[in-house]
């Protein structure tokens, strides 16, 4: 018997933030003239993304006299260091992983007693004692709990708290584990007006999920998974802790990157996963350009990959927390039964993938 995934809750701060407003944030923020504020809203308009969420109140405004986390001026002056984001962090994560939570058990029918093990996921925030601590302390866990934490992996941790659970499901046949994502990616804003900022700044959103994973019958079955890593692109698509914030380096080139990388490997996931026989696919929504060359590299039709576009739409890139939003979708939406293969990627320039059937 396949272990499953028995249900997903997802959590969002505040209200949704249309993207025509961070835009007109990110104008003042950036000095632009006409003409690159001109290429900036193309930039958000072809984005595929219509709102995001952020902890910060800060993105909904183009006057910095309504600013709280960032000073009240145009420059910005002086920018906010790695020390205060981590601090909102730590202010602002356990609130909505609540709410993933609470929502997540409460589908599973689990009471947080009977949780086994807890896996944290996360590459925008860390600090120990951890939130895993505090989840434990605040949420009823019991304090004998296995708990474990994956930072800085990117978009496709999820994936790797996905395959932690599964196997320990299968060696211990009673667990019930909790894989907990919490992406507040919206703290790292960098000012700089480079493409790598631009691009970042267009896409990235806050959320949590939750996900429970147990030696069940019912969810999304876990088949296979595999992963790959390919030897280049380091350079165009990686997370490092700077001083004032994590930098991220996102080149326009990912997507190209992504779309020869998968043909590269065709042949091995057609054989591991008989590609031909698979109708439904559930892509990370890294951003409109890279579903499109994930989609034309297989020949998949935005319809079989609907969930990603929805997720990418309503809420843009959470990073490791995405995948599990797309899931969710799936799990709760009235389509016929059948395999779903899932895709991550991430910094090295990572691919995983997972099989799960519905």
């Amino acid at each position: 018997m396949n272990n499953h995934i028995v249900s997903i809750g997802t959590a969002n701060p505040g209200d949704p933030i249309p993207q025509a407003t961070i835009g007109e944030f990110m104008k003042i923020a950036h000095g632009l003239d006409h003409t690159e504020a001109r290429k900036l809203n193309f930039v958000y308009k072809q984005s595929g993304i219509s709102q995001r969420f952020s902890v910060l109140e800060d993105f909904k405004y183009d006057n910095p006299e309504f600013f709280e986390f960032f000073p009240k001026n145009k420059a910005l002056h002086p920018f906010p260091e790695t020390s205060k984001r981590m601090q909102a962090f730590r202010d602002n994560a356990f609130g909505i992983a609540r709410q993933a939570i609470i929502s997540c058990l409460q589908k599973g029918m689990t009471y947080p007693i009977e949780i086994t093990h807890l896996i944290l996921v996360s590459c925008t925030g860390m600090f120990a004692p951890g939130l895993e601590t505090q989840i434990i302390h605040e949420m009823g866990l019991k304090p004998e709990i296995e708990r474990y934490a994956i930072h800085f992996m990117g978009c496709y941790a999820a994936f790797n708290g996905l395959k932690l659970a599964d196997k320990i499901c299968s060696s211990t046949p009673n667990a019930k584990v909790l894989i907990l994502s919490v992406e507040l990616c919206t703290l790292h804003f960098q000012k700089e007006y480079t493409e790598d900022n631009l691009l970042a700044n267009a896409i990235f959103g806050d959320g949590a999920a939750a996900a429970l994973v147990t030696k069940s019958k019912s969810g999304l079955g876990i088949k296979k998974y595999s992963s790959k890593l390919f030897n280049h692109g380091e350079e165009n698509m990686a997370w490092s802790i700077g001083d004032f914030g994590f930098e991220m380096k996102l080149s326009k080139y990912v997507p190209d990157l992504l779309h020869s990388g998968l043909l590269e490997i065709e042949s091995h996931l057609q054989e591991l996963y008989n590609l031909s026989e698979i109708r439904n696919f559930a892509i990370h929504p890294g951003g409109k350009q890279i579903l499109q060359k994930v989609e034309n590299a297989f020949g998949v039709h935005s319809s079989q990959n609907w969930a990603s576009h929805e997720v990418l739409y309503d809420f843009g890139n959470m990073s490791s927390a995405s995948i599990l939003f797309v899931l969710e979708k799936w799990m709760d939406s009235k389509e016929k039964d059948g395999d779903i293969l899932a895709m991550g990627f991430g910094p090295g320039l990572t691919l995983e993938t997972m099989l799960l059937t519905k």
